[in-house]
């Protein structure tokens, strides 16, 4: 007998939403990786994308636990020499609310070719409205 493997076009891929309001920045990230690399689903294959797609609404009404705000350091360089920069998550937080997810869930996918099939598949607002309703997403729970 042979092991079933799925391939792309085999399975459909669904649109989950996700409401951030209230919710803990880790807790939510990682149940948002689960879901786009599809280790949710039956058919789940580690080298295969089957994953759905997810659209995160509140952004800026994320939480962090204990002193994070304030402490936790974001790091980037502009690729100019001595262009290292750095922002709080408090700042960071008022600035871009959906960076901050953003970093958190790509943090928790494979550094591989996939990561970058999985980040196009995440849509994160800050508010309550999304421009999907089209794809008839279904209400995902942390």
């Amino acid at each position: 007998m042979k092991t079933y493997v799925p391939k792309e076009g085999e399975f459909e891929r669904g649109w989950k939403v996700f409401d951030a309001e209230g919710k803990i920045l880790g807790r939510l990230a990682t149940e948002v990786a689960d879901t786009l690399r599809g280790k949710n689903k039956p058919n789940f294959t580690p080298h295969v994308d089957t994953g759905d797609f997810v659209v995160i609404v509140n952004a800026d009404k994320i939480r962090l636990t204990g002193k994070k705000l304030t402490d936790k350091v974001y790091y980037h360089h502009t690729g100019y020499p001595g262009g290292i920069k750095s922002i709080t998550a408090e700042k960071l937080l008022e600035k871009k609310p959906g960076q901050l997810i953003v970093e958190a869930v790509k943090g928790m996918l494979p550094k591989n070719k996939l990561q970058q099939r999985f980040m196009k598949k995440l849509k994160v607002y800050a508010g309550v409205e999304h421009p999907h309703q089209a794809q008839k997403p279904e209400t995902a729970t942390v």
